[in-house]
């Protein structure tokens, strides 16, 4: 079951990894920008596409979701092979990223909370019987 889900990852993480690249590029960095978040990104919609249209089956499903839940130690042993001294001197870039990413992400959670329509919880039941202790 877990094969399944390979190809699906090595496609996300090549197209990551070569928009990176380019989005360092026209930063003027040079350095991968983004490029492990890109891929991860590609993953996440990816496996929503094929459920949605149905190309994905029990077994596939099942690799693609062990893959996506191992793809995040994987970022991180990624990440802490980047050279961070290289990317704080291409300039305030790092900087503005980072302050970029965490309002995006806090924009972004407020969004879902605020229109996110979940199931509501089901009514308590109420005891209308008197109780046994104090009913004189």
């Amino acid at each position: 079951m877990i094969i399944y889900g390979v190809a699906l990852l090595a496609i996300c993480t090549l197209a990551g990894i070569v928009l990176g690249d380019m989005l360092g590029v026209l930063l003027g960095v040079k350095s991968n920008v983004g490029g492990v978040g890109i891929a991860m990104l590609l993953l996440i919609f990816a496996r929503l596409y094929m459920q949605r249209h149905g190309g994905m089956t029990k077994d596939c499903e099942l690799g693609v979701g062990f893959w996506g839940a191992m793809y995040i130690p994987v970022v991180v042993a990624m990440a802490a092979q980047q050279n961070v001294v290289t990317a704080l001197h291409g300039g305030p870039v790092a900087v503005l990223a980072a302050i970029g990413s965490v309002v995006l992400c806090g924009c972004t959670i407020a969004f879902i909370s605020r229109t996110h329509k979940g199931e509501p919880l089901p009514d308590e039941p109420v005891d209308i019987a008197p109780s046994a202790a104090g009913g004189r």
